[in-house]
């Protein structure tokens, strides 16, 4: 087997569509090249572990978005999403659910972080730890 140069957000991409059945996305965020890969992945008929093409569903909003995916959780189904820390707060009234449910879905988030300004590093970083720290309460 060879090796392939990527971007973290295409190794993303690869793994998760491999692990999901349903994919809710919202394409116009910064975290959109990981949705629009496992979009191409799922229309150039890749399969998953399980031996199917993941159904990826385009939605209007990050709140639609994680709303797929709860659905899809409750039905037994493994769903994922793709979001970026804004969009990720969008998400949390859904999230909230999803915990209290104790249902099993994986959100990836990419959070854009600029070196060069180190008050923008503590707010991207500080909403996500914000949001694991509700969670985990």
């Amino acid at each position: 087997m060879g090796y392939k140069t990527m971007d973290a957000n295409e190794a993303v991409s690869r793994v998760s569509y491999k692990f999901t059945e349903i994919a809710g996305i919202y394409p116009i965020t910064p975290a959109s090249p990981m949705a629009e890969k496992v979009d191409v992945l799922a229309s150039k008929g890749e399969i998953n572990f399980w031996g199917n093409k993941v159904k990826v569903i385009e939605m209007e909003s990050e709140k639609g978005a994680i709303a797929t995916v709860h659905g899809a959780l409750q039905a037994g189904v493994l769903a994922t999403t793709y979001t970026a820390s804004q969009g990720l707060l969008l998400m949390i009234p859904s999230i909230y659910k999803m915990a209290g449910e104790m249902l099993p879905g994986v959100i990836h988030v990419r959070i854009v972080l600029v070196f060069l300004v180190i008050i923008k590093i503590y707010m991207q970083l500080d909403k996500l730890v914000l949001v694991c720290f509700h969670l985990l309460q």
